[in-house]
């Protein structure tokens, strides 16, 4: 408790505009949290600890465990995936503790052990997953000390509960693996997961129930060679053979399946897929490139390597080359006009590596100034690595991602509990409570995509969609008992009274 009173002092700044992303923390260097300053002392005498060569890449939430993982790509870094722990006092730059435990995170060690790991993602249930590269070292610098792994824990023992080496045939001489993404179906079986290939230009795809995996190849996974030079915190450099990077399910869809969306590194473009085709092995050798689709282009400096799209299909990334974080609503056309900028700091967000959301929407962003780590040198006298936090809502309100708003209609009350009026005089949305009507309702929210019909009553629960112009917001009466409010906020913004907006 003392921590969130903490945080909600050090987040909750409040302006006419929305809350953007706050610092929630911040490092000039990375370090471990030892069982004793012993045995962190013993670390750095005997090199197993350099803190200056750790670099912060992959991040993760669930529940009060707050995932970071560190790559293997210098010596020094006693556990490439850790966690802070969220219910604990409140430190700006907390030290790391390694998940599952220190000899969970042995080098070298390719039963019980992990390597380097990059992204990872916990699921709805209860699961971890984690792709253990089997790599130490960087670019032609790479040691393969064990096999590409898949690692699934289960979060509630914090036991590993099953391992898969990726066959020969889902790898070439290529293989980067550095993204994963998790679709679970109608149960926690009906699970599959898809790892990108960056440098071998692949997708590939993995069943929980069968144990097994298989590997997509197609044109779409490849760079643009248009698109393969970088401008990035001062830096110029090309990284031009970077394919399909970036990878993130949709919400279900009403046949039963998830549209991947991705894009390579080296492009502007983005892509999809349904996933009913790549959970089909057979689609594999039977002819599927038709079935992947351009889905638009983002336009210039629009390199990314993250993405996450939420429930109601609101996709997050990162813009890499602009510091920024950017959002598009999935039910609308892929277009510039359709793609905002959230959030943009040339300070803090000095190549934001990973986007998450969690299970409450609220979002997760971790920077690192990977480029200049990678290309140049860090000033460990500065702030290097940060993670930021926000409500989703809060972050795309006002912009064109924000989502239709969702109007609830109870039948068990039948009333109306508010209906909403544009006022030409005041120039703003009025509110007032009316009887229960349809065809009132219909008339008032002229914009309303589905027509209702005076003598129909819902039976249960039904919604509406009302998609308002973006310059004139409705002032909506929220009510959680009678209106649905889709904008859900974080604990440190959740309001219990009926309360008027007009932003």
């Amino acid at each position: 408790m003392a921590a969130r009173i903490l945080i909600l002092g050090c987040l909750i700044s409040f302006a006419s505009a929305a809350v953007k992303l706050q610092e929630m923390f911040s490092w000039n260097v990375l370090d471990w949290n030892y069982p004793d300053s012993y045995s962190r002392q013993n670390a750095l005498n005997s090199g197993d600890l350099q803190p200056e060569n750790a670099l912060p890449v992959g991040i993760e939430k669930w529940e009060n465990k707050l995932f970071v993982t560190v790559p293997r790509w210098k010596s020094g870094i006693p556990a490439t995936l850790n966690y802070i722990r969220l219910d604990d006092r409140y430190e700006p730059s907390p030290k790391l503790n390694p998940y599952p435990s220190w000899k969970g995170n042995e080098l070298g060690n390719c039963d019980t052990g992990l390597n380097t790991v990059y992204r990872i993602k916990a699921d709805e249930c209860g699961r971890l997953w984690v792709l253990d590269t089997g790599t130490f070292g960087y670019d032609t610098n790479v040691t393969n000390l064990c096999p590409y792994a898949l690692n699934v824990y289960d979060l509630k023992t914090n036991q590993r509960i099953r391992r898969y080496v990726l066959r020969p045939e889902d790898i070439v001489f290529t293989t980067f693996i550095a993204n994963i993404a998790v679709d679970i179906g109608s149960s926690c079986e009906d699970t599959f997961a898809y790892f990108s290939d960056e440098l071998g230009y692949g997708l590939i795809v993995y069943s929980w129930e069968e144990n097994k995996s298989w590997r997509f190849s197609h044109s779409y996974f490849m760079p643009d060679p248009l698109t393969g030079d970088f401008n990035i915190a001062g830096l110029n450099f090309q990284w031009g053979a970077e394919g399909i990077f970036g990878i993130a399910p949709s919400p279900i869809k009403s046949d039963g399946y998830r549209t991947l969306y991705f894009s390579p590194l080296s492009s502007h473009t983005e892509f999809s897929v349904s996933t009913r085709i790549l959970r089909n092995e057979s689609k594999v050798e039977n002819g599927s490139f038709k079935d992947f689709s351009v889905v638009g282009v983002r336009g210039p400096n629009g390199h990314t390597t993250a993405k996450v799209i939420d429930n109601l299909g609101i996709q997050l990334f990162n813009l890499i080359d602009q510091n920024a974080i950017g959002c598009w609503y999935s039910a609308r056309p892929y277009k510039p006009q359709n793609i905002a900028i959230v959030d943009k700091d040339d300070v803090g967000l000095v190549f934001p590596s990973d986007i998450k959301v969690d299970d409450n929407r609220n979002v997760w962003v971790i920077s690192d100034r990977m480029p200049v780590f990678l290309e140049a040198e860090l000033d460990y006298s500065d702030i290097n690595f940060r993670i930021y936090t926000a409500s989703l809502d809060s972050l795309v309100e006002g912009t064109v991602c924000e989502p239709p708003i969702r109007f609830q209609l109870n039948p068990q009350t039948l009333v109306q509990p508010q209906s909403v009026n544009y006022n030409t005089n005041l120039g703003s949305w009025q509110t007032s409570n009316l009887p229960y009507k349809p065809a009132i309702l219909q008339s008032q929210l002229s914009l309303l995509k589905k027509p209702l019909t005076e003598n129909i009553i819902p039976t249960a629960p039904s919604y509406i969609d009302v998609d308002f112009p973006k310059q004139i917001r409705p002032a909506i009466a929220y009510n959680p008992r009678t209106i649905t409010d889709s904008y859900k906020r974080p604990w440190w913004l959740k309001r219990t009274y009926d309360v008027y907006e007009d932003s």
